[in-house]
């Protein structure tokens, strides 16, 4: 996903907004899901030297400043400015952090403000975004604080600069400066699991339209109609994918899209990145820590050709993005789609690897209570699934409330990832949530599942 722009002109919203009553509930979820977002900001900036903060460790990202200043400009222009009405506080560094003036190759060469100017400043932004978020109303009619959007919106824009930013941690060389549990293991059944899951054919209800912190390219929901299919029960794991190296997969240009098999020849690919052979096995860096690849979780960091090379080698295809929305929603039982693969309650510890709360996915069969109605499994966490999607618009799209969010990336340049990742915070993360990238991405926390027809 990428950066989000200054705003724009407001555009229409279809939540219906809540009523006085539920006002404090969505204020402390608000103020929840800020805080949730802070302190994850500070953790991923504060781990590592100012040193560290202003180098460009790729040139694919960001400095870790930018993103730390980013973060607090944006706020800004939308709490203070857009909802406040308030006069900018630093209008002459708008431009500096605005991502569409500045491609991420060429922000080390602006007059960025230093590592503790950034942090002085967002901590600025805080403090008067929360004294705003204590005195906005959130009912009635004006669509931007309406249900606390605006709100929810900013602290999904920091989830999704902490994920970048984990991006860059994982970039970065030299030694490890974060640390976390392992995941849970997959639990007893997880040996037993079927392969695939059949997903039956028909219409169901893609998108949403009442989901309050949805974002525009969710909505609106409407009716999809999709054959039969099969889905994989789980993620590809590292075990499955090291068969189609070992295989020649690299090598064998069948299996590639011809732009695929460019870049494979281009910068002579022979493996998921981060991956190499050494003394006869296969060891990958995560984190800065050196480690054998473990087979049995969902391959990470591989392009959309990739994904796709590896499919057809395995006789199978990706699955579109509407199968694999019916396949994490869709429950035919009662014939609606929910809100999770599990139902309608938000996503917990049990059910999901999210928040970087384990700084890698879990073994393949896990999360047995986040599992689908039709038994599909891990399709919220652990790794963004690619899909055969290009990101287009849903019948019916406004943009809201600014173009560049969406509408300027809908086309067939970017393709769509589905389900987040674990280093996806909760508040970013949905069964509606869409997420494109270029094909030739590989930095991203993204693997995929296969599908095929009846």
């Amino acid at each position: 996903m990428t950066d989000s722009p200054m705003p724009a002109a407001s555009g229409p919203h279809s939540t219906a907004g809540p009523d006085e009553a539920d006002t404090e509930a969505l204020r402390q979820r608000a103020l929840t899901a800020l805080l949730t977002a802070r302190e994850r900001t500070t953790l991923l900036t504060d781990s590592v030297d100012d040193h560290e903060l202003t180098a460009q460790h790729s040139p694919l990202m960001s400095p870790l400043v930018w993103d730390l200043a980013h973060i607090g400009n944006q706020e800004e222009l939308w709490l203070l400015r857009g909802v406040a009405g308030r006069e900018a506080m630093r209008p002459e560094i708008d431009g500096l952090y605005d991502a569409f003036e500045h491609p991420r190759a060429t922000r080390p060469s602006l007059p960025l403000l230093a590592p503790a100017e950034a942090r002085t400043y967002a901590a600025e932004v805080r403090g008067r975004a929360l004294d705003v978020l204590d005195g906005t109303a959130l009912h009635g009619d004006r669509p931007l604080v309406r249900a606390g959007f605006a709100f929810g919106m900013i602290a999904q824009h920091e989830q999704q600069h902490d994920e970048t930013m984990l991006i860059t941690h994982q970039l970065r060389s030299g030694p490890a400066v974060l640390t976390a549990p392992v995941p849970p293991p997959a639990p007893a059944d997880a040996a037993g699991l079927p392969d695939e899951v059949l997903v039956p054919g028909g219409p169901f209800t893609m998108g949403t339209s009442t989901e309050p912190w949805a974002l525009d390219n969710e909505r609106p929901a409407h009716v999809r109609d999709v054959p039969d299919f099969f889905i994989d029960t789980t993620p590809v794991t590292c075990g499955a994918y090291q068969g189609f190296v070992e295989d020649g997969g690299y090598t064998e240009r069948r299996w590639w899209a011809p732009e695929g098999w460019a870049m494979v020849r281009e910068h002579e690919l022979t493996a998921p990145l981060f991956w190499y052979r050494d003394a006869g096995q296969w060891l990958r860096r995560r984190f800065g820590v050196t480690e054998t690849v473990p087979e049995t979780e969902p391959v990470l960091h591989v392009s959309w050709y990739e994904a796709d090379a590896y499919a057809r080698w395995a006789g199978r295809r990706l699955p579109s993005e509407a199968e694999w929305e019916k396949a994490a929603r869709h429950d035919p039982a009662s014939g609606r789609s929910l809100r999770y693969p599990w139902g309608d309650e938000d996503p917990t510890p049990e059910r999901s690897n999210l928040g970087q709360r384990h700084l890698r996915p879990a073994p393949a069969g896990a999360y047995a209570a986040g599992e689908s109605p039709l038994g599909v499994r891990q399709l919220i966490g652990d790794v963004w699934e690619w899909t055969s999607s290009d990101f287009l618009p849903y019948p019916g799209f406004a943009a809201f409330p600014y173009r560049e969010y969406s509408e300027v990336f809908f086309g067939p340049a970017h393709k769509v990832l589905r389900g987040g990742s674990f280093a996806v915070d909760p508040v970013a993360c949905r069964g509606t949530f869409r997420n494109w990238d270029l094909p030739v991405r590989r930095q991203i926390f993204s693997g995929f599942r296969t599908a095929r027809d009846l």
